[in-house]
């Protein structure tokens, strides 16, 4: 008989609605941009705004994108993110001597972290090790997702020990993953192109206060480079999905991939390593979007790199990132 798990795992990710439609975009929308980590503008200014001006407008246009990349069983973010949940839990269950409960949960939506832990605590797990499937820090997405972790336990009797991980930008196995899938693209299209490396962007200010975000996506991207043996020449760092007004960080995706035909540079592939899973902003944004663009500027071949979603090597990586967290829970 299998014993009790001393332990039990949590994934946390950022969200999404619940069905492609504009009432369930709306609810999301609205409970994303309320949180103050990732729009910390006065509220008297702020809500306002969201209330009667982006709630109105953008729900619906929103949607429309959502449906060009909804799948059968649900939205990308979430269908991915358990295929990959699923195959840790399978690996886990078969590595150790009793079954180690893996829930994932959305900072904002569902499932929320409140019924992911309740699954957790029924499982017997009293220890919780916290898995953020962001691979770098910012106080924007992995500080928020443990904010609303935070607030679910509220009105919990009695804490889990929790042990949080913070990123893994620079982790040999993550690294090695996305150089994989790099040169599997190559093999695959028979040829090595430019690449193109975009992260999702965050307000420049954010950096200037102290957020970690930008060193650990430059990070990410030089050590990439390097273990594709690339020249500066070869590769490009840049940041996506900026909103509003106000200076993000730069260089900006859409207006550097508009330049590159001019400057020779007509055939290029682009991964997106800030996203652990394949979601809207990769499906829609990168592929559709900056696809288009790159092309309608003058370049001639563009391809995406998919996410590690639930690839062998994005396992390998996430169950060395839980037995390394987990050691003083296992002797």
């Amino acid at each position: 008989m299998k014993s009790s798990p001393k332990y039990g795992v949590l994934m946390i990710n950022l969200g999404t609605p619940d069905a492609p439609k504009t009432p369930e975009v709306r609810t999301f929308l609205r409970e994303f941009l309320s949180d103050k980590r990732v729009v910390d503008l006065n509220p008297l200014i702020w809500k306002p705004i969201l209330n009667l001006i982006i709630l109105t407008i953008r729900p619906a246009k929103v949607a429309k994108v959502y449906q060009q990349v909804w799948m059968e069983e649900g939205s990308p973010l979430l269908v991915l993110g358990n295929r990959l949940k699923n195959r840790i839990a399978a690996a886990l269950e078969n590595r150790f001597d009793h079954g180690i409960p893996v829930e994932m949960a959305m900072t904002y939506g569902n499932p929320s972290m409140e019924s992911a832990a309740n699954k957790l605590r029924a499982a017997g797990a009293d220890k919780i090790l916290v898995v953020p499937m962001y691979p770098q820090f910012s106080s924007t997405t992995t500080a928020a997702g443990y904010d609303r972790l935070m607030s679910s336990l509220k009105k919990c009797p009695h804490w889990p020990a929790l042990q949080l991980i913070q990123d893994y930008a620079d982790h040999p196995l993550y690294i090695k993953a996305l150089a994989n899938s790099v040169r599997t693209q190559w093999a695959k299209q028979g040829e090595q192109r430019h690449l193109v490396l975009s992260y999702h962007g965050i307000p420049k200010r954010y950096v200037s206060n102290g957020d970690p975000y930008a060193r650990r996506c430059e990070n990410t991207s030089t050590l990439v480079a390097e273990a594709l043996g690339l020249s500066d020449s070869e590769w490009t760092h840049v940041y996506q999905s900026r909103f509003g007004r106000e200076e993000w960080l730069k260089p900006y995706a859409d207006a550097t991939l508009k330049s590159m035909p001019e400057m020779g540079i007509k055939r290029i592939n682009v991964i997106s390593p800030a996203f652990s899973i394949d979601c809207i902003e990769t499906l829609e944004e990168v592929t559709l979007e900056l696809g288009d663009e790159f092309k309608q500027h003058g370049g001639q071949a563009f391809d995406y790199i998919p996410a590690l979603n639930d690839s062998d090597d994005q396992l390998a990586l996430y169950l060395d990132l839980i037995e390394q967290n987990t050691q003083q829970w296992t002797q």
